[in-house]
């Protein structure tokens, strides 16, 4: 009695480790595709998992802030891909690099203020608006660019900072998910982001601005998903009109909803996103390595989305369970 009394806390304390599960799920992952394959675990293939995960994470990093606060941003596969050309659109007018990219972000900062004022003063709801906001950027996307691919700029110092170097994605990928995390679980505004959606009644009567918080969350995923699109465009050499888009977007909700990021609000963490971008590049890069036909991760892909969201809930009402066994 006295041991299970004893194990029972500790017990408590381990589940409450949001990104235990996906944690494990990943190194069981990396480990059956170390034993099926020897080109795994290889500098060369580091390298090409780091690829996929990076913009997926940095993404994600801010899908989950919006998650938390209950909205969703459909538009930032597109914002993804409309950054590069905007870059480019400033550099061929005659801004120097370091201006035509600062310009970029912040261009892409206002589609997410214009996205978030929408939703809050017009009230309608965030999937609408970003839908239509994700269309129209398409198409400035496909006017802008004539549909034709342009080639990155090269030959200075901020192209290597910004995703020319071998490791600089993903290193701007690390940065950003501990910056948002930090935020998230160690600022008033963090707070305000779980409040707005966990209790957003509650969050505007206690005195919360729950308007201005969706508002700066919408901006904060669109300045991250322009800078994802420059960041790959610049590592891959050329901007692509047909890059990013649905797929890039839906490819970051998965990661935050893999890595434990309620869909109705209220909860997640940004490390357990990254991590769900990991899990989901590490299985991409494995199937190629074995041979396994791609049209099977989208099959995967969608089994680890429903086994996700059964697991959190399973292990959230068996949180509760302890936790007032613990009380009483």
């Amino acid at each position: 009695m006295p041991d299970s009394v004893t194990g029972r806390p500790l017990l408590l304390g381990v589940l409450r480790i949001k990104e235990l599960s996906i944690l494990l799920v990943t190194i069981a992952a990396a480990g059956y595709f170390t034993a099926t394959s020897d080109a795994f675990n290889s500098a060369e293939n580091y390298q090409t998992i780091a690829q996929y995960v990076a913009p997926w994470a940095i993404i994600a990093a801010g899908q989950v802030m919006l998650l938390i606060c209950g909205e969703i941003d459909l538009s930032a596969g597109f914002v993804f891909t409309l950054a590069p050309f905007t870059l480019t659109l400033f550099s061929v007018n005659g801004a120097p690099l370091w201006l035509a990219l600062l310009g970029s972000v912040l261009l892409s900062t206002l589609i997410g203020v214009v996205n978030g004022l929408i939703r809050t003063v017009l009230n309608i709801p965030s999937f609408i608006t970003t839908l239509g906001m994700a269309f129209l950027l398409q198409g400035l996307v496909l006017i802008i660019s004539d549909a034709r691919p342009v080639s990155a700029p090269s030959g200075n110092w901020l192209v290597e900072v910004f995703g020319g170097a071998a490791w600089s994605e993903f290193a701007w990928a690390v940065v950003i998910v501990a910056l948002m995390q930090v935020v998230l679980s160690a600022t008033r505004f963090g707070i305000h982001t779980q409040a707005a959606g966990g209790n957003p009644v509650g969050a505007a009567e206690s005195g919360i601005p729950v308007n201005r918080v969706k508002i700066v969350n919408f901006a904060i995923i669109s300045t991250l998903a322009g800078l994802a699109g420059i960041l790959q465009g610049t590592r891959v050499g050329s901007y692509d009109p047909t890059n990013g888009g649905f797929t890039m977007m839906f490819f970051a909700v998965a990661s935050a909803v893999i890595g434990g990021t309620a869909l109705l609000g209220g909860s997640g963490t940004v490390v357990g996103a990254f991590l769900g971008a990991l899990l989901l590049g590490i299985v991409f890069d494995g199937f190629n390595l074995t041979g396994v036909s791609a049209n099977a991760f989208n099959v995967v892909l969608g089994a680890a989305i429903l086994l996700a969201m059964v697991l959190n809930v399973s292990l959230l009402l068996l949180r509760k369970r302890l936790g007032s066994r613990e009380l009483s």
